[in-house]
């Protein structure tokens, strides 16, 4: 077979049978060193073309990583025949060879001096932190817990199903977990494909001195590409039965052994994994069949494995070796061969479909991981969303739009019993989220409760079946049908879509002429900002009069919990765009427990009963008026205002209710805290922003965050998504509170390119 280049050449490799094995017992070893430089090719190839289609990665973008070896050399590989310059952050332990490659192939090497707190590993990692703030427009591959890491293997499970038929065992080294962890779960749902549906045991190969299995750190351990003294991402125990630890002396003997009897001259992680492979052909039942990967070479261990001298200095005699392993109780330290059972791991799959692009998506996918879920973004266009390339979450692209692809292709990567939860911070996919989850029996909403929210027409029928205060409302499917409307609702009115997001489309109207236009082009639109069918209707409604407020609730344990209520202010008619929230909003105990009553009463009528809700209502004359019902989280950064005022994070609690996990909801003294949202007073391209640092160090400002690019088209605001930036902030009062943001505003300037 001819390739194109050496990036199509990657994989492929041979998987040979072992001759110390028995001849009732199949031994085989799937020859990854045979890649052009190592296994991490794979990952390479993968990380970086996945990157480049998703747009985190821009043609001829800086490639930045922290690798000791394998990675780094797959890495200048694809990024050399791709056209991007590559650095590698690395540690004096790297060898001669591997430098001269990488040199050669372009790269640029960083060397660490000294170690820090959790060894050359977080040494490694906070030069490259220096090294991003260096290189902005740089992509982090993030070897350790990207998910495309063990996606990589999915081929390499294929091709040892293809090769050797049924496989009883897989072995393994770990190091940042991708290999064997990715190589195990699509192992097994490739045996089973091919209808060898039989129990894989998968077994780990870690250095005494890692801290993957419950051992203690031992930063001075001279194994390279097996073991690690930080706990990566991509590292599922549940895919791993049984673990088994060698110290330097042993693995590095192993290696030797490995060369002499069988010819392989390789590194010290594929010699770890070939001890253990030995240790199973001699105790497995007669006809199992045992494979283990050899990920590495040995060229770059010739001064260290290969070379008398080196033992001697690193003093690997020393140390205790074991002709087979001692079985100890998971957590026991060792230091020497010793092999326990991995307890299962409770880390499992947290599946976003889609996302928003002004709130709190991109953040919500880190607090997924912090509550010890993987994050998975299902999405037809990942590159819509800034950020997803620091998220650490795996990517799915389908049509979201479609209930039955949708579903197909979550369950087309995982097992019903690996999906923890579906959930979605978009407030478009939110039916598709709960009705996938329905269908999956997870956590969640009523399909047809999220659906009455998303059509408003349905809301105000349920909350007027209920008898609940709302303004006068009346859909209308012809522009024709709009002065009939307004004779009920009068006038002004406000006219809007019957289901959107972000203020989109809603508009007053202060004559029959105007609200009959503003209708008829909202009648023409037939599909929204994410391609989904829009339903030919639109709401004229009463204009009610009074300040604006939102509600945060959540149920906890089957019982709704308020947890707060926001003031919000939008900009002046004729649109209705969130210009600025403050939690907690100032009101008495009187209107308080009034608007509490109305909307508890208003969620039992539309029949939500799981995860958070954000009510918006006016308050008027004669009480509170509802405006709308979602069943979501609140938009414009609220979960974070509340949070940084003292309260629940609300964002972490509906992923846990999500997840099916406890709703937590402590509560103490709250601070007033609010966010300000910068707009352009004028239409243009975005030249600038000037003030922000300035603006940054006002004493009270938590966090200004610049959504808006250079060159980016920006207008006065008529929707949430011609907002450019946000500015948050805490104080001692509402009044102060507004007087800070006040200053935040005015520090900065809006400058347009055609100023």
């Amino acid at each position: 077979m001819i390739f194109d280049d050496l990036v199509d050449a990657i994989g492929h490799t041979p998987v040979v049978r072992l001759r110390t094995a028995p001849a009732d017992v199949t031994v085989a070893a799937k020859l990854e060193l045979q890649n052009q430089f190592a296994m991490k090719d794979r990952v390479a190839r993968q990380v970086i073309l996945e990157a480049r289609e998703n747009g985190v990665l821009a043609p001829g973008a800086p490639i930045i990583e922290s690798s000791s070896g394998t990675m780094a050399l797959g890495l200048a590989l694809v990024g050399n025949v791709l056209g991007h310059p590559v650095h590698i952050v690395t540690d004096p332990r790297i060898d001669a060879i591997t430098l001269a490659k990488l040199t050669t192939l372009g790269c640029s090497v960083h060397v660490v001096e000294a170690m820090t707190s959790n060894g050359w590993q977080s040494a490694r990692l906070e030069r490259l932190a220096g090294l991003r703030k260096e290189y902005p427009g740089a992509f982090w591959p993030r070897q350790y817990s990207n998910p495309q890491n063990p996606l990589a293997y999915a081929a390499l499970a294929e091709e040892l199903v293809a090769d050797l038929g049924r496989i009883d065992v897989l072995v393994g080294a770990v190091g940042s977990g991708g290999s064997l962890c990715g190589t195990a779960r699509a192992l097994r749902r490739a045996l089973h494909a091919a209808g060898m549906s039989g129990p894989l045991r998968v077994i780990g190969v870690d250095a005494v001195g890692s801290v993957l299995f419950g051992q203690p750190d031992q930063p001075g351990r001279k194994q390279s590409g097996i073991g690690n003294s930080l706990i990566p991402g991509n590292l599922d125990y549940r895919q791993i039965d049984e673990i088994h630890w060698l110290n330097d002396r042993e693995a590095f003997a192993a290696t030797l052994d490995l060369a002499r009897a069988e010819g392989i001259f390789a590194g010290n992680s594929s010699g770890s994994v070939y001890q253990v492979l030995k240790y199973l052909a001699a105790t497995v039942a007669p006809g199992t069949r045992v494979v283990g990967i050899f990920p590495d070479r040995g060229d770059r261990y010739v001064d260290t494995i290969y070379g008398d001298d080196y033992w001697q200095q690193a003093g690997l005699a020393g140390l205790p070796v074991r002709t087979e392993p001692l079985r100890v109780d998971y957590g026991t330290e060792v230091n020497s061969w010793a092999r326990a059972t991995v307890p299962s791991a409770t880390r499992s799959r947290l599946v976003f479909v889609e996302s928003n692009t002004t709130g709190t998506g991109m953040l919500a996918l880190s607090r997924a991981r912090d509550l010890g879920l993987s994050p998975v973004m299902v999405t037809n266009r990942p590159s819509r969303y800034a950020g997803i390339g620091e998220a650490d979450c795996q990517i799915i692209r389908c049509d979201t739009n479609d209930a039955n692809t949708l579903a197909a292709a979550v369950l087309a990567h995982f097992a019903p019993d690996e999906v923890a939860g579906i959930t979605t911070t978009s407030e478009f996919y939110l039916e598709a989220a709960a009705s996938l989850a329905e269908s999956l029996r997870l956590p969640g909403s009523s399909p047809a409760a999220v659906s009455a929210c998303r059509r408003k027409s349905a809301t105000r029928q349920l909350l007027a079946d209920a008898g609940l205060p709302q303004p006068v409302s009346v859909p209308v499917t012809r522009a024709a049908e709009v002065p009939e409307a307004i004779a009920a609702t009068g006038l002004p009115c406000v006219v809007k879509p019957a289901s959107d997001s972000a203020s989109t489309g809603v508009l007053l109207c202060d004559s029959v002429e105007q609200a009959q236009e503003h209708a008829a082009k909202l009648l023409a639109i037939t599909h929204n900002v994410r391609e989904q069918v829009v339903p030919p209707e639109v709401l004229v409604e009463e204009f009610v009069r009074g300040p604006e407020f939102s509600v945060e609730t959540i149920f906890v344990d089957g019982a709704l919990h308020l947890v707060g209520i926001t003031r919000k202010e939008v900009s002046p008619p004729p649109s209705f765009v969130e210009l600025r929230h403050v939690f907690p909003a100032p009101l008495d105990e009187a209107a308080s427990s009034e608007i509490e009553q109305v909307v508890r009463t208003a969620i039992e009528a539309i029949g939500l009963r799981h995860g958070a809700c954000h009510t918006e209502l006016r308050l008027t004359t004669t009480g509170p008026t509802i405006i709308e019902i979602n069943a979501r989280l609140a938009g414009g950064m609220i979960p974070e205002l509340i949070r940084l005022a003292g309260g629940p994070d609300l964002l972490t609690q509906q992923l846990r209710a999500a997840a099916g996990m406890a709703v937590e909801l402590p509560q103490g003294a709250l601070n007033p805290t609010g966010v300000a949202f910068i707009t352009s007073s004028a239409e243009g391209r975005l030249a600038s922003l000037d003030g922000i640092e300035a603006v940054r160090h006002l004493d009270g400002v938590a966090e200004v965050r610049i959504s808006g690019r250079p060159g980016d088209p920006v207008k006065p605001a008529t929707d949430a998504y011609d907002r450019i930036g946000y500015v948050i902030a805490s104080a001692d009062s509402v009044p102060q509170l507004d007087q800070l943001l006040d200053s935040a505003l005015e520090g900065v300037t809006v400058r347009l390119a055609n100023d």
